[in-house]
């Protein structure tokens, strides 16, 4: 895991460590915290994230303590499907990152391949510099990264990007975490075009797809924290909007809710305008009915494409 050809030591050693107060001084304990609050589900994603914490607590105490240290290889490969929380943990990556030395600054730049691939000769470089000078010290989460390879486009400019960011990775390694984020199979692909990618990798998390179960708990969470609430039917009727909508095209987990949840709210404030001459109360603000999920066009059969990017 440590991919370094050689190791240091410090000539001025701790001798004694309190684990506690080491993550807490580091930030971890609360980061792990805010992790766990934010998603719901993902015990894969959470325990990995928090070996890789581990790992990095351990050899920062290592090199206090003067033992044999190596800086460990931190870019990351992040699969899975749309609306699975990998910008979170992005984001809650980096704060560890920092929190623990790793990386100068907390900040995370999410980029695609627009961002870094020009439509000229001689545009892609300077593109793709610009944003590497602007996240070192801090985490580069690239989305889509499999894009960055079109081997079908002769004119295509992704390779170049391709080389610059492969260099970056390798010789600025101490400055600078890369994280590739896409669907589990294209990464796979684009690692077996790209080999360069896979061996600079040392962490490879796979997001899976939510429960039904999982999901429903969200959109309810979502709801609270806008001051709604399902009434028993309406928590029923969306029940079988998720059932429904997850074998739709586009679908997109936590994404898919989210925007579900704000046509809903839609929905509900119409019904309530609808009657100019009604008098309302809290809980009639505050109450999601049936007729608000119910009106969706998933029940009729039409799939709803706008909740998510293809």
């Amino acid at each position: 895991m440590l991919d370094v050809p050689y190791a240091t030591t410090t000539e001025h050693s701790e001798t004694h460590f309190d684990l506690r107060k080491e993550a807490e001084a580091a930030g971890i304990t609360d980061t792990l915290q805010q992790l766990e609050q934010e998603l719901i589900g993902l015990r894969p994603v959470k325990s990995r994230v928090r070996q890789i914490a581990s790992l990095l607590l351990i050899e920062r105490i290592r090199q206090r303590a003067g033992l044999a240290s190596a800086p460990p290889t931190l870019h990351m490969s992040f699969t899975g499907n749309p609306g699975t929380g990998k910008t979170t943990v992005a984001l809650r990556m980096a704060k560890i990152l920092h929190g623990l030395g790793f990386v100068r600054r907390g900040q995370v730049i999410s980029v695609t391949r627009d961002d870094l691939v020009g439509q000229y000769i001689g545009h892609t470089a300077p593109k793709t510099k610009e944003i590497l000078k602007k996240a070192m010290g801090g985490v580069l989460f690239i989305d889509e990264a499999y894009y960055l390879h079109r081997p079908d486009n002769e004119r295509d400019y992704g390779q170049e990007a391709i080389e610059i960011l492969l260099q970056v990775m390798e010789n600025q390694r101490e400055d600078l975490v890369v994280i590739l984020a896409g669907y589990g199979e294209r990464m796979t692909s684009f690692f077996a075009s790209n080999p360069g990618f896979r061996s600079r990798i040392a962490h490879h998390i796979d997001f899976p797809d939510y429960a039904e179960a999982e999901l429903l708990v969200i959109a309810e969470l979502m709801l609270k924290e806008r001051g709604y609430r399902f009434s028993a039917a309406a928590r029923e009727a969306f029940e079988r909007y998720i059932a429904l909508r997850r074998t739709q095209p586009f679908f997109s987990n936590a994404r898919s809710i989210r925007n579900a949840v704000d046509r809903i709210r839609l929905r509900q404030a119409d019904r309530l305008v609808s009657d100019l001459d009604r008098m309302l109360d809290v809980g009639d603000l505050e109450t999601i009915d049936p007729a608000d999920v119910l009106a969706s066009r998933v029940f009729s059969g039409g799939a709803d494409v706008r909740s998510a990017k293809p």
